[in-house]
């Protein structure tokens, strides 16, 4: 099957999440129809959804998240987190999806963590730090990499430990490993800290992905305060080569919003 390919005037690939638009259609008529777009596609829990359909599709995947249950912190819940991480990895051969996403610990179906820690004590940076670096590992004897995204705490996931961009990006340099990089997710971080511009310019070395969504709501670039365009004026001029990804809901019509997130990373030439 033929797909179209986007130009965004850069070096950079847009994606898009099938969770969070064309919503009223069922799954894999989703991913079909942002594949035929000329989008790479983004999915969640693999676990409810038919792989080998989505195999089938024909469409370029370029994330999924990285385990089922388990968590980074605990030395329980850290070995739940690479049985279930290694389950995934298989996943993410048979859809060839190259990059596996983990959060700081496992999230509830409303987004809230498993284990919330209002806390985060010097032994669980440690312990973090070692699950990452056997999930780097995992990743690496599988060609795959695992990457850890930073989230808000004030408005989706309360109590989520590891949130902010400032300690993935921390823990991301202490494991030191290419099969361990940064989601950068750019909505999350402007509720958290903002200066995205600078935030870009500082962990891009680590980044293998970005993520975006406009504040508030979490629709689509250009229904919000971010000027997405500056954003991707320094992404090109950085020369960043990965993925941008719409994780955000679509703020009405599908097509629309996906026509605002492919202008908004276009650059004028």
């Amino acid at each position: 099957m033929i797909h179209a390919v986007i130009d965004t005037g850069s070096t950079y690939r847009l994606a898009v999440s099938a969770e969070m638009v064309f919503v009223d259609l069922p799954f894999l008529e989703r991913v079909e129809r942002l594949s035929g777009l000329g989008y790479e596609v983004e999915i969640w829990d693999w676990t409810r959804k038919d792989v080998d359909a989505l195999a089938a599709t024909g469409a370029t995947f370029s994330s999924m998240t990285g385990y089922v249950t388990g968590t980074l912190a605990d030395p329980d819940g850290a070995e739940e987190l690479l049985r279930t991480a290694e389950e995934s990895l298989k996943v993410a051969e048979q859809l060839d999806c190259p990059r596996l996403n983990l959060h700081g610990t496992g999230l509830d179906g409303d987004g809230l963590p498993v284990i919330p820690s209002e806390i985060v004590t010097p032994t669980m940076w440690l312990t973090t730090a070692k699950t990452l670096t056997r999930l780097a590992e995992l990743g690496e004897r599988a060609g795959r990499v695992f990457t850890l995204e930073n989230l808000n705490t004030a408005v989706d996931h309360p109590g989520v430990p590891f949130a902010r961009a400032a300690d993935t990006i921390a823990l991301v340099e202490a494991v030191d490993s290419p099969h361990l990089r940064l989601n950068l997710d750019l909505y999350h971080a402007q509720i958290g800290e903002g200066n995205l511009v600078r935030l870009v310019e500082r962990a891009l070395p680590l980044v293998g992905e970005i993520q975006v969504a406009d504040v508030p709501g979490r629709c689509e670039p250009g229904t919000g305060e971010i000027h997405y365009p500056a954003v991707a004026a320094a992404l090109d001029r950085l020369g960043y080569t990965g993925v941008v990804g719409l994780e955000g809901w679509a703020s009405g019509d599908s097509d629309l919003a996906l026509d605002r997130f492919r202008t908004a990373f276009t650059i004028p030439r």
